[in-house]
């Protein structure tokens, strides 16, 4: 393993998620427009098709990274996983816009969220294969840099190409998957001196699973916990900011999906400083520092009545118009940052370098629960109470808070010592 950050590698590496990232904004973007203007389904099952990425995420990508952790070629142990699941997923996802009756769109889509899945994992545990501790929340910064660089691109680029033809944006994310996995497969080369003990070799997730419940210092499990309620936090927003703009705070649609783009727009500017701050300061109070500051921020939308929230300030070019909620969205978006860059660092540093792929699972079942029940949950809350989408804002500090708490009693997880 190298001593020191290697820059050009961890960008190359980042190619690997920015293949990720275009992909998933392209499908989240225009699928929904798919299934209602060509097929006719109603709302209800578009958002039901909507988290089918997810429940074949949590199926699928922790068990491949316990897997991922006992395999061994001579070309490695993850990049057999990329070189299966990318092309496969680029063909699908590039046949996605032209699939004109609804079985075969779903076999499509279905083939596209099983080949992703597949591969997510094993591309996200490179990172920390290839980083010494001490540099992974910097190295896990760059990663995420590349992947918000990829959702502008897809987003962007994509409308623009939507306009000429909805099939372009498809052909463009299968392009630049197949473009960035080759740059991962040609130029990163995983350590070969990993060795697995024999008790090892028969591990798997649900193995180390019990083995941290049975620990008895239980930061494992603490920080695994505080991830699923931030993650439920934040995609319980996420999934209903657009109604939330549209439905409390009186805004035009199109400003409802800019406010969301303009808290994306900081989160990638600040996910490199994020990762030093993590390294200075240290992950924990980085992340506890992260979860404070947001969940204030989203409370404040509860609390702040409706003409504070919307006054316009500004109008930017590309990025619209910036209201005061602007603001309270931007410290959200730095919040952010500095809780989701430290915190893959955190949990594979937790473990040794052998079953770094198992805990990188592990992080992925605790998010990807998360985003399957957060806006379930949410969208009841908001039902039930006759249609407040303020309350929104109010649930969600509610699980930043039980993360707050979870993330206090984490005594693990900072970098090791080389």
């Amino acid at each position: 393993m190298q001593q020191k950050l290697s820059y050009p590698k961890t960008f190359l590496l980042g190619f690997g998620f920015f293949g990720v990232s275009v992909i998933w904004s392209v499908y989240n973007a225009f699928v929904p427009l798919f299934l209602d203007g060509k097929f006719g389904l109603s709302a209800a099952w578009i958002g039901f098709f909507m988290t089918l990425d997810n429940i074949a995420a949590f199926l699928i990508q922790p068990s491949v990274g316990a897997w991922s952790d006992r395999l061994r070629t001579p070309i490695g142990r993850r990049m057999p996983f990329i070189l299966i699941g990318a092309p496969i997923a680029a063909i699908a996802f590039g046949l996605i816009p032209i699939a004109s009756v609804l079985p075969l769109f779903v076999l499509c889509t279905s083939t596209l969220l099983i080949s992703m899945a597949f591969w997510r994992t094993p591309v996200v545990a490179l990172m920390p294969d290839i980083t010494p501790s001490r540099f992974r929340s910097q190295a896990n910064g760059v990663i995420n840099f590349m992947g918000g660089f990829g959702a502008i691109i897809a987003f962007l680029v994509g409308a623009s190409l939507y306009e000429k033809n909805p099939n372009y944006p498809f052909l463009l994310g299968s392009a630049l998957v197949i473009i960035s996995s080759l740059l991962v497969l040609i130029f990163i080369r995983e350590p070969k001196d990993i060795v697995l003990a024999p008790e090892e070799k028969k591990s798997s997730l649900f193995h180390a699973l019990g083995e941290l419940i049975k620990e008895k210092e239980k930061s494992p499990i603490r920080i695994l916990a505080a991830i699923f309620f931030w993650f439920v936090a934040y995609n319980a927003i996420e999934a209903f900011f657009t109604l939330y703009a549209v439905k409390h705070l009186l805004l035009p649609e199109a400003d409802g999906a800019r406010l969301l783009g303009q808290l994306s727009l900081i989160f990638v500017l600040t996910a490199l400083p994020a990762g030093y701050i993590g390294g200075k300061f240290g992950r924990k109070k980085t992340i506890m520092a992260g979860i404070f500051f947001m969940g204030t921020a989203i409370l404040s939308m509860y609390v702040l009545p409706i003409d504070k929230l919307t006054v316009l300030i500004t109008k930017i070019p590309v990025i619209g118009n910036f209201y005061s909620v602007s603001i309270v969205l931007m410290i959200a978006g730095f919040s952010w940052a500095l809780i989701n860059i430290n915190s893959l660092p955190m949990v594979v540093d937790m473990t040794s370098d052998s079953h770094i792929g198992t805990f990188t699972g592990l992080y992925y079942l605790a998010s990807t629960m998360a985003a399957i029940i957060g806006p379930n949950l949410n969208g009841w809350i908001v039902q039930l109470s006759g249609n407040n989408y303020s309350l929104m804002m109010l649930f969600s500090p509610i699980f930043m808070l039980a993360a707050f708490v979870m993330m206090a009693g984490v005594k693990r997880g900072e970098a090791k010592k080389e």
